[in-house]
């Protein structure tokens, strides 16, 4: 079949040069895949880069009622699940998957970051001796079994970690040991030296580690967060730390993001704070429009699509 894809926004911003690029290279990817560039009133399917907005989509498929696919270039879509918007009969396809690879090189350099004490030595204006903790054979529990977690568990393979698996789908990762449901977080925490979250933001997973979760973890151990930031209880963090809960924290995403002036995570000497800068805009433009290729691919031959939304879990 034919493959008709718009692109929103419809048409090159002269103030955002590196949203023209995407979507040039969004249309180009559309034509590798097989399809054609057209406007919205001839589209059958949508790749929707505008920030945000789902009224905006909403009222979009509204207008253009031939649309069957949509395309985000985000892999979380946290912001359209209240939204009503995937209670349309399209198909929802997002990014999940494509950025793991650097999320995942992310999560080891804070893992490895919190144990070697990094960021406080890197705050130490002299020398400083302090004994590291190794990787090596550390018990791992990972919160989400998509693309960052595979990718981080064959990035922990030389290192022989334990790893421990908690996703809400049965399947087991390959390479980790465990691979179990929510249910089993409380009993499998005090076993676990990393707490690393890679995992979709829901209204169930918002907050998943608190005060309580924290409490339940060994004094050594030490969270890592690429996922959303909206995962952790900030507040609970703040106090685990300061009450010697737990080690450390590395941070890719925080609750509120950014982090204010003057909040105490800026100068714990045990946080090392990273501003969502786990992937580059030149790789995630490329996977993205890899993505969009092949997609479109799909589409045209009616395989199934990569990335599909699931609208009763919201990713």
């Amino acid at each position: 079949m034919e493959a008709r894809i718009a692109i929103a926004p419809s048409a090159p911003r002269s103030a955002d040069a590196g949203l023209d690029r995407l979507r040039l290279g969004i249309e180009e990817a559309v034509s590798r895949g097989g399809g054609v560039n057209v406007p919205l009133a001839d589209a059958d399917g949508l790749v929707w880069l505008v920030p945000g907005e789902p009224e905006l989509l909403g009222a979009t498929l509204e207008a253009h009622p031939r649309i069957g696919w949509v395309q985000f270039p985000w892999a979380g879509v946290e912001r359209f699940t209240s939204s009503g918007v995937f209670d349309r009969p399209v198909v929802f396809s997002c990014a999940k998957g494509s950025f793991a690879g650097q999320v995942a090189e992310h999560a080891l350099m804070l893992m490895l970051a919190c144990l070697r004490d990094l960021s406080r030595q890197a705050r130490t204006p002299g020398w400083s001796r302090t004994e590291p903790r190794s990787l090596h054979g550390r018990r791992v529990t990972i919160l989400g079994g998509g693309g960052i977690a595979t990718e981080l568990v064959r990035l922990l393979r030389p290192f022989e970690c334990r790893i421990r698996v908690i996703r809400r789908r049965p399947e087991k990762v390959e390479g980790a040991g465990e691979t179990l449901p929510p249910s089993a977080l409380p009993s499998v925490l005090p076993e676990t030296d990393l707490l690393v979250l890679a995992l979709a933001l829901t209204p169930e997973t918002r907050h998943v580690v608190g005060a309580a979760q924290l409490a339940l973890l060994p004094p050594h151990a030490a969270v890592v967060n690429v996922a959303r930031g909206a995962h952790i209880d900030t507040g609970a963090l703040v106090e685990a730390l300061r009450a010697g809960t737990i080690s450390a924290a590395g941070l890719d995403v925080t609750d509120p993001e950014p982090l204010p002036d003057g909040h105490p995570l800026w100068a714990d000497p045990r946080v090392l704070v990273t501003s969502h800068s786990a992937d580059s805009a030149e790789y995630v433009a490329r996977m993205l429009c890899e993505r969009v290729e092949r997609n479109v691919g799909n589409l045209r031959a009616g395989r199934p699509l990569e990335g599909v939304i699931d609208p009763a879990t919201g990713y």
